[in-house]
Order: structure tokens, then C-alpha cells, then sequence
């Protein structure tokens, strides 16, 4: 059976994205971009070109960038593109998304690493047994998370090496190591038992209040016109979050 990882020849092409245009820079067409590689030294050459994702309303739409230089600028990476002269054009690529053309078989130069798009749909397997696929990886600042699709729902484990010792692009498959409980429902044999006694302690106290109840209602005649109000409670109770902070 043919597997979306088994070589294509119509299929040897994809794209990637490698950066968002965030604002003008200075007042010669400069962009300030935020990355979305690790390989910005490659990415972003002189006459390295890109696809623009804008909205249809966009006078970009359907266009490609050109590179002309890139720099860094305060920590900030800049970038500088043909026909891009003053600010107020600089201004009109403002939000747009780059994305570049890229071997769909090539992996990155870094031992250990894939693209998103090499990850998507692989099957999932621990200790044997499949438990999912992967529908798309999140970036986040620690480390990526894998979104592997467990059913009707989504379970999120970050892409670290202890967790996911094996990723076999051949076999379209990764082998995970997670966390106890991630894809398990909670076992009632695991719930805390209630104390000793405690039922019946209730029960007990179910059985005094019964019978303070049936004596109030057998001398209600007797009740003077006036009875002594309740003393009021000394404070007022605390909210759990305030009373009992959580530990770390």
C-alpha cells in the first residue's frame, strides 16, 4: 500500500515557512522579520526569493519577494527587498508571511531534526501498541510540542529525546516514552480511599441529627415566644485559594 512517505516523483517539491514581515525599519524600505527557522543564514541570502502569504486584498497577492541584503540590527533581524525604497511601501508588507521553495525529501543539516511537514500524520507507537498520529507540531519557546490525534481527542507531548526516542521517517513512525497517564483515563482502583470510620461516622452523625429534629417537633408548644439568636461565627471563612495556597 502506498504511504504519503514513499517518494513521489510529481511530489519532490513543497514550500516552508521561514519567516512574518512585523514592521518598517528606518525609512529606506527596511522590514523587520520575525523567524520562524533555525537556519536564518540560509534562508535569508541576496536573491533568495519568497512566496507571500497576504489577503486576497492585498496589493502583494499572488507576488513573490526578492532579498537584496539582511541584517541584524539590535538583536532584531532586518531584511531589505527589490523594489521595496521608503517606508511607506515597507508599510504595505507589513503582517505578510514568507515562505521559501524546498526539497520535500531533504532534511535539515542538524543531527536530529525534521520539518513540520516530513512529521505530519505519522503513526504514533508506545510499547507496541499504535495510540495515534501526528497532526501538527506547536512551536513554543522551551521546545516543540507534538499534537498527536488519540481518537476523538488531542493529547500534547513535548518533542524532546526522552520522550520521543525514535522518529523513522522510513517506516513513518515514532516511538514515544511519555509520562504515566498521559493516554490513560484515570483508574477508579487508583482513586484515595475514604478514611476508616468515616462512613460510619456519618452515619452516626445522619442518625443524632434525625433525632434532635424529632425532639425539637415533640416540645415546639413549649418554645418560649423568645429565643436567643445564634452567636454569630468569630470570622468569616477564608476561599480555599486564599486559606490553603498551592505548594510547588
Amino acid at each position: 500500500m502506498s504511504t504519503w512517505w514513499t517518494p513521489i516523483p510529481e511530489r519532490t517539491r513543497t514550500q516552508l515557512r521561514v519567516g512574518r514581515l512585523v514592521k518598517a525599519h528606518g525609512l529606506k524600505g527596511a522590514l523587520k522579520i520575525e523567524l520562524y527557522t533555525d537556519e536564518p543564514e540560509r534562508r535569508f541570502t541576496a536573491g533568495a526569493e519568497f512566496s507571500l502569504q497576504v489577503p486576497t486584498s492585498s496589493k502583494w497577492h499572488r507576488k513573490t519577494l526578492t532579498m537584496t541584503d539582511f541584517k541584524v540590527f539590535n538583536g532584531n533581524p532586518v531584511g531589505f527587498f527589490e523594489g521595496i525604497d521608503d517606508r511607506a511601501e515597507a508599510e504595505t508588507l507589513v503582517k505578510a508571511v514568507l515562505w521559501v521553495e524546498q526539497d520535500a525529501t531533504e532534511l535539515p543539516a542538524e543531527p536530529d531534526a525534521w520539518y513540520q511537514h516530513q512529521l505530519a500524520n505519522l503513526e504514533v507507537w508506545r510499547d507496541g501498541v499504535m495510540v495515534g498520529r501526528i497532526a501538527r507540531i506547536d512551536p513554543m519557546p522551551a521546545q516543540d510540542l507534538l499534537v498527536i490525534a488519540n481518537g476523538d481527542t488531542e493529547v500534547l507531548l513535548p518533542f524532546v529525546r526522552a520522550f520521543v526516542p525514535t522518529v523513522d521517517l522510513q517506516n513513518g513512525r515514532v516511538e514515544i516514552t511519555p509520562p504515566n497517564g498521559l493516554f490513560e483515563d484515570p483508574d477508579p482502583a487508583d482513586a484515595e480511599p475514604e478514611p476508616r470510620g468515616a462512613g460510619r461516622r456519618a452515619d452516626a452523625a445522619e442518625a443524632d441529627a434525625d433525632a434532635s429534629q424529632a425532639d425539637a417537633d415533640a416540645t415546639d408548644g413549649d418554645a418560649p415566644d423568645s429565643a436567643a439568636p445564634a452567636p454569630e461565627a468569630d470570622a468569616e471563612a477564608q476561599p480555599a485559594s486564599e486559606a490553603a495556597p498551592a505548594k510547588d
